[in-house]
């Protein structure tokens, strides 16, 4: 696939899934299969919510190469052809990236989110040939994850710009240590598709920004299908409107963050909303009863439930 073609497939609001896991933590397919099913039939695996599964927020760290891959094609399979998956990769070596990159190509799989080479200490030069031979060698799209806050230093606008004749690299996932910086994408994202991380989504869009990450659409779909509408329409007023909304949602995640880290919260959200997909694998702590509790009585004010 051309990166033209790729921009148009993955853009919007990218839906990182959750993994489920059984009582003992084990991995559940039967259920992964299921509730694939579910955001499928809530509209999400479209070009505007494609899912992004084994990422951060999927636990992909706490996965076998086994279950990771396993977790791809029970999605792949689940969702049907029409639907588009992404998925996350771990960080691995060029060569052993581009060799599990083939395996989530040869599942079904149209684009890839790769963070930075964090553990090979890298320079910007660096960069450019890791994703570059990564590109060459795969038919589908990349994704590149800024994850500067692992110790690598931030992808800059000018290598991100030497990447444009990397023709798989099609997107960005762009967060930044300032915000000068994360400006910059005004200089690239007419090239790639700018999806914001963490950021301010209104802000983003308004300087060319085609996207950005939610973990809250796997448990209510139609939010996040809502959000990236008004984005689209730059209706900014709306799309705040519903920001607003979702700040008890995000303090609840804050305070949740400081009893266990990892991504619980995404987990907790989906058992609120009467969607179980398990709890979390060591070392981060299971959610208990109070927990949910306290967050349903949150989705209830914000109308979720």
């Amino acid at each position: 696939m051309d990166r033209n073609t790729l921009k148009e497939m993955v853009k919007g609001t990218i839906v990182t899934t959750p993994t489920p896991f059984d009582d003992d933590l084990k991995l559940d397919l039967s259920r992964t299969r299921e509730i694939t099913q579910w955001w499928v039939e809530q509209g999400l695996g479209t070009n505007i919510s494609p899912l992004k599964v084994t990422a951060a927020g999927g636990e992909c760290a706490a996965l076998t190469d086994e279950e990771w891959l396993q977790v791809i094609k029970t999605t792949v399979d689940a969702a049907g052809s029409d639907a588009i998956i992404t998925c996350g990769l771990k960080t691995r070596s060029t060569v052993h990236t581009i060799e599990d990159a083939k395996k989530a190509q040869d599942a079904g799989v149209v684009a890839l989110q790769i963070d930075l080479p964090f553990y090979n200490h890298p320079n910007q030069d660096d960069y450019v040939r890791f994703f570059s031979d990564i590109s060459d060698a795969i038919d589908i799209g990349i994704m590149i994850y800024n994850t500067h806050w692992f110790g690598a230093p931030s992808i800059t606008a000018e290598t991100l710009l030497r990447l444009s004749d990397a023709e798989h690299v099609f997107a960005v996932k762009w967060n930044t240590p300032t915000l000068e910086e994360y400006s910059r994408m005004k200089d690239f994202s007419h090239i790639f598709n700018v999806i914001n991380n963490g950021g301010d989504p209104i802000a983003c869009h308004k300087m060319g920004g085609i996207g950005y990450i939610t973990w809250s659409a796997t448990a209510y779909p139609q939010h996040d299908l809502d959000l990236w509408k008004a984005l689209d329409e730059c209706r900014y007023e709306d799309a705040q409107n519903l920001l607003d909304n979702q700040s008890l949602l995000m303090k609840w995640r804050d305070k949740s963050n400081l009893k266990s880290g990892g991504y619980r919260h995404l987990k907790a959200c989906m058992t609120a909303m009467g969607q179980d997909v398990g709890q979390p694998r060591l070392p981060t702590l299971p959610l208990d009863e109070e927990e949910i509790s306290e967050l349903k009585q949150i989705l209830r004010k914000m109308k979720w439930l």
